[in-house]
C-alpha cells in the first residue's frame, strides 16, 4: 500500500515538474474542445468502477453562433489530462447512482483591461458534499487533499494543482464553487 502511494506521489510529482518545460514548447496547435470532451466523457464512461455513476455531456451553442468553432490554440493531451482530472474528481465525490454533469458553452469574459473575450466554459458539476468555505482555493494547493472519508495517501493532492497549471498556460482559468439554495441542480443554472 505504501509502495504504491510512494510510486503514485513520485509519478505526480514527476508530471508537475515536466509540465512547465513541455508548455513553454511550440508544439501546440489547434484543439477542438467539443471532441476532446467527446472522447474523455466516453472513455470515462467505459471505465467500470461499480459506482453506477452516469456521465452526461451537453454542449450548447450559441442562438447567435449555430455552428459553433470549438476551438483553442492548446495541448490537446494536457487539455484532456485536465477534463479527466476533474471527471474523476467529481466522480470520487459522488454518491453510487448519482451523475456528473459535463457542460461546454460558448461564454464571454471581462480581460485584464476590461475588455471583452469570447471563449469557452466548462462546468463539471456533481452532487457531492460540496467544498468547506475555507477551501476553495487551497484545493489547488499543491499536496492538498480532504478526504475523510479515504485513508492516508490515496490522493496525491496534486491533481487540481496541476490543472490549475495546465488550464493558466492556456490562458484560461479554473475555480470551484459550491451551489446555492437559489439554483440547487447547478449545469448552466
Amino acid at each position: 500500500h505504501d509502495v504504491r502511494r510512494l510510486d503514485r506521489l513520485i509519478s505526480d510529482i514527476s508530471d508537475a515538474s515536466r509540465l512547465d518545460a513541455e508548455l513553454a514548447r511550440a508544439d501546440m496547435d489547434f484543439v477542438d474542445l467539443s471532441s476532446a470532451l467527446r472522447a474523455v466523457v466516453e472513455i470515462a464512461r467505459s471505465v467500470e468502477r461499480g459506482d453506477r455513476i452516469s456521465i452526461e455531456l451537453t454542449i450548447k451553442t450559441s442562438p447567435h453562433k449555430p455552428q459553433e468553432n470549438w476551438r483553442v490554440y492548446g495541448h490537446d493531451s494536457r487539455l484532456g489530462q485536465v477534463f479527466n482530472n476533474l471527471i474523476d474528481n467529481a466522480r470520487s465525490f459522488s454518491a453510487p447512482g448519482s451523475s456528473v454533469r459535463v457542460l461546454l458553452w460558448p461564454e464571454r469574459a471581462k480581460g485584464s483591461g476590461g475588455q471583452s473575450i469570447e471563449g469557452y466554459e466548462i462546468i463539471i458539476d456533481d452532487d457531492g458534499p460540496g467544498i468547506p468555505a475555507d477551501a476553495f482555493e487551497r484545493i489547488f494547493e499543491r499536496f492538498y487533499t480532504d478526504r475523510p472519508e479515504q485513508g492516508f495517501g490515496q490522493n496525491s493532492g496534486l491533481g487540481l494543482a496541476i490543472s490549475r497549471q495546465i488550464v493558466e498556460a492556456h490562458g484560461g482559468r479554473i475555480r470551484a464553487l459550491n451551489r446555492t439554495r437559489q439554483r440547487p441542480r447547478g449545469t448552466d443554472e
